[in-house]
């Protein structure tokens, strides 16, 4: 709806009679200026940042709100006192355009109370105001949803705004300011909204996110041929157990099954039972092949994964149109718009069944740790004795020259006085970063000794807030958007993995993002393509402890170590806007996905828009693995998008560290000796499954399914592009080191959930991944000739 202030009665409207009588009426500007401003200029109104206007200026402010037609001013009075101003707009039009989906019948709302003289106090008038507020937006204005966005800070309001109804959604950066987004359905107004830790464990949360999970595991346990669902009237059967499940799907290609979670029911003796993921995995137990010891932490990580659903349920997002349209205004719109978009993803990997985990969170660092929370945090910082930790730098950047990118000087004043006030000397140690989690869970207990012996030292919080990234590790600087991103061990269990960090990886970690960025840049191709990659150009690893006195591995030795990543944005110009590659498999609350509404903005035709995209992703891919013999991790959370108009103009990589591998040995380009480890010689046939598992399997088939299914790109059409982009690589470099046939008939079916399944507390050797793999017969290549 569009608030307009002539919609309502001008004459005075009784809403409320305790305490006192208590009305609403459109703001006349002329008459009501004086009062406004008077209340504006009260130390008690400093929230509304307005304390500074006089009367004109704040006469000139409300006229033009009344002036426009999605916003109105409206005046409350008490036994015909006036005590309160309320702003009413339209959220589809004003203020949280980017980052509330607006529906019919949304009004957003703000209220001011006039400050009460200390001996003239009304209890409960502040209350009272406000639920007349929110009925009067039911009443006058139609409202289905009252929307607010308090800053976070003003707890005082959050408190009335919980009182009357209110629930907490998340945080947002609206107006310059960080603000506590919350909700109220006029249909609740009064009932109290439960906003404790695990408000989102409630069926209408819970049921959504097993449907969901559910609906996922039955097709890519399909597309992985663990089981075969059957035909069945309309749709498919699967019997698993006492189960029968039944439902209807799309199939596509890459053996890609699309399933229609509204349509999915469990049945045992033909009666309908609820849906539970877990309860899935144990009926298919003795095909999925999950070792028995292994098979609680399974069923653990499918109940986080549900968690993490159920909440990100709960708190909802933006809509695919916002995020594809990106912030429109604001000084800091670029780095909001990327870590919106960041924020607010929904499905983790998208083949993984038990894609979230994060075995180790609680509640409350769920909340303030987990991605999609888009919360705020600062890293705990040790000072560690320099003879017990390796500093690794890049070639282009000194001790000196990284601490004062990363830190300002103050803060380093201050770790180097808590030394000397401790009789030790600054320059005997260097700085680590550590994650909250990880001190109060790990550094503090695991390393006790480490501290007593003051080989490490407490140097407390550090002043830059970040925002934890979709890898759970890895966090961007808010505070300073142009710093490195802070990678750190986070000994939590997730997706097959401790997610720490070994220091003895961390040694060399530079010297290789220095060779692997010296060679994409020095390539004209990948230069003409824009492809860049985000160098870590600094690690640091603590080798003092005991356990690295063990000869044999331990998850100990990977507890504290870390690295700084180049930040994307002093890459982009003022019209261009990042976004992480995996945003294009995200599907909104409504259904609608992020690529369509990218393909929309752009006005381009889809396959010349799906063009854009693959020559700016697959074909530097491509490119680097069969000129080059170089690989990526290349799926969707390692690739960030440079985007203008909706349209992919390049794409970065990052994550090269860990996830980069030569696959072939060549004496006219050696590997220098310090980092052989990225060298894995591999066949051709498994060198090309670098892009079939990884592009074709890991990104191309959700893409392809969704713009099928979207009724934007027919599927057979897509492929016909991804072919069109292969062939015209290989004829312009007919040379290339390892001339692979990416249009062969077919290609080995390597599995990540059998990967998982096999072992969910390590899925793969990281140091001979390619032994680890799990093929499951021929996969048909949908661009085969």
């Amino acid at each position: 709806m569009t608030v307009d202030a002539t919609s309502a009665p001008a004459a005075r409207r009784p809403v409320g009679a305790a305490p006192g009588l208590l009305s609403v009426e459109p703001v006349d500007p002329e008459r009501d200026a004086a009062v406004v401003q008077s209340w504006l200029a009260h130390p008690a109104s400093s929230w509304w940042g307005m304390g500074h206007l006089d009367v004109e200026a704040v006469r000139a402010y409300l006229a033009g709100v009344q002036a426009d037609p999605a916003q109105a001013a409206w005046l409350g009075r008490r036994d015909g006192v006036p005590v309160f101003l309320a702003e009413t707009y339209d959220p589809a039009h004003v203020l949280l355009t980017d980052v509330w989906a607006a529906e019919p019948g949304d009004v957003g709302m703000h209220l001011l109370v006039a400050p009460p003289p200390a001996d003239a106090r009304v209890p409960g008038l502040t209350s009272a105001v406000m639920r007349a507020v929110v009925e009067h937006c039911r009443d006058a204005l139609g409202a289905r949803r009252v929307v607010v966005e308090p800053d976070v800070r003003n707890t005082a309001v959050h408190a009335k705004n919980a009182e009357v109804g209110f629930r907490v959604l998340r945080e947002v950066d609206v107006d310059g300011k960080r603000a506590l987004l919350s909700v109220l359905g006029t249909d609740r107004i009064g009932v109290p909204d439960d906003d404790g830790p695990a408000a989102h464990l409630r069926p209408e949360h819970l049921e959504p996110a097993e449907r969901h999970l559910v609906a996922k595991s039955i097709a890519e346990f399909t597309h992985e041929r663990l089981i075969a669902p059957v035909p069945d009237e309309d749709g498919w059967r699967l019997d698993a157990g006492e189960s029968t499940y039944r439902f209807r799907a799309r199939r596509h290609a890459l053996e890609h099954w699309s399933v229609d979670e509204a349509s999915v029911v469990r049945t045992i003796d033909g009666r309908p039972v609820p849906l539970s993921a877990q309860e899935l995995v144990l009926e298919l137990r003795d095909v999925l092949g999950i070792p028995d010891e292994l098979l609680g932490t399974y069923l653990e990580e499918i109940a986080s994964t549900l968690a993490s659903a159920a909440a990100k349920h709960r708190r909802g997002g933006p809509s695919a149109a916002q995020l594809a349209r990106g912030r429109t205004e604001g000084p800091d719109r670029v780095v909001a718009s990327f870590q919106d978009v960041e924020s607010a993803m929904t499905e983790g990997h998208p083949a993984f069944v038990a894609a979230n985990g994060r075995i180790g969170f609680g509640l409350d660092e769920f909340r303030a740790y987990a991605p999609e929370t888009g919360g705020r945090f600062r890293y705990r910082w040790l000072a560690a004795r320099r003879s017990c930790t390796h500093l690794s730098l890049a070639a282009d950047r000194t001790e000196s020259d990284h601490w004062t990118a990363e830190l300002d000087e103050a803060t380093v004043a201050a770790f180097r006085s808590t030394l000397h006030r401790r009789g030790l000397d600054p320059d005997d140690y260097v700085w680590i970063p550590v994650h909250p989690w990880q001190w109060q869970h790990r550094i503090a207990v695991t390393f006790a000794p480490d501290l007593g012996r003051q080989d490490l030292v407490d140097l407390g919080e550090g002043p830059d807030e970040y925002q934890p990234q979709q890898s759970v590790r890895t966090a961007f600087d808010r505070s300073r958007p142009d710093r490195s991103y802070v990678k750190t061990a986070l000994a939590v269990q997730n997706m097959g993995f401790l997610r720490g960090m070994s220091p003895a990886y961390m040694r060399n970690t530079p010297a290789v993002n220095d060779w692997v960025a010296a060679l994409v840049a020095g390539d004209p191709t990948l230069a003409a393509a824009g492809f860049q990659v985000l160098r870590e150009h600094a690690a640091i690893g603590y080798t003092g402890d005991a356990y690295h006195r063990v000869d044999v591995s331990s998850p100990q030795r990977k507890m504290l170590a870390a690295l700084w990543r180049e930040s994307p944005l002093p890459r982009v110009t003022d019209d261009e806007r990042l976004m992480t590659m995996a945003s294009l498999l995200h599907r909104d609350a409504a259904g609608n996905a992020v690529v369509s509404a990218l393909i929309a903005a752009s006005g381009l035709p889809a396959d010349a828009w799906v063009r854009r995209w693959l020559d700016a992703y697959l074909l530097p891919v491509v490119h680097c693995l069969t000129v080059h013999d170089l690989v990526f991790m290349p799926h969707g959370e390692n690739l960030v998008l440079v985007v203008r108009d909706g349209v992919v103009l390049r794409a970065v990589m990052k994550d090269i560290g860990e996830e980069t591998a030569v696959l072939g040995m060549h004496d006219d380009r050696p590997v220098p000796e310090e980092i052989a480890r990225i060298v894995h010689p591999v066949s051709d046939d498994e060198a090309a499954l670098a892009v079939f598992t990884d592009v074709f399997d890991g990104v191309l088939r959700f893409v392809a399914a969704i713009l099928d299914e979207d009724g934007v790109l027919p599927e057979p059409r897509f492929w016909a592009v991804v072919g069109e982009c292969v062939d015209a690589h290989a004829a312009a470099h007919p040379d290339r080191r390892r001339p692979l046939d990416l249009r062969v008939p077919t290609f080995e079916h390597s599995c990540l959930n059998r990967l998982q399944l096999r072992n969910t507390l390590s899925m793969v050797d990281l140091a001979d991944q390619s032994s680890s793999l799990i093929r499951a017969g021929a996969m048909p290549n949908p661009i085969a000739r």
